[in-house]
């Protein structure tokens, strides 16, 4: 199984809509920050987000849950990779989550100016074959 980035927020209101839930802005940019940090250290060098493909926010997170967000590789090309992001939405206190939001982005990575740049072939940390 390919490693796996983890991250854990608190859904506080600032980061809310007025509904009391996840503003869906807020939500994108939490799961790109998580494919972010999965492509980064999959490629060993910088990288930017060139497409996000079908997000799909499958039940709200209120203000005071978690949602804990696993990304991972699953597609190594010469520049780019593809990222799933899955977020898990509960409370507090330990009890099982529920599926709230997944999604795919496609990370390229840069060099210095920003160009496309090989990933490194040693670079297989992640890769689903």
């Amino acid at each position: 199984m390919p490693p796996e980035t983890r991250m854990v927020e608190m859904i506080f209101p600032d980061a809310a809509n007025h509904y009391g839930t996840l503003f869906g802005g807020n939500a994108l940019s939490l799961m790109a920050k998580a494919a972010f940090i999965a492509a980064t250290r999959h490629a060993g060098c910088s990288v930017v987000m060139a497409r996000s493909e079908r997000v799909d926010f499958t039940t709200p997170i209120r203000v005071g849950e978690l949602l804990d967000l696993t990304a991972r590789v699953t597609r190594t090309g010469r520049t780019s990779m593809t990222v799933e992001v899955l977020g898990i939405a509960g409370p507090t206190s330990g009890e099982a989550g529920r599926r709230a939001l997944s999604g795919q982005f496609e990370m390229v990575a840069v060099d210095a100016d920003g160009r496309p740049q090989p990933v490194a072939r040693n670079s297989n940390r992640g890769t689903i074959r």
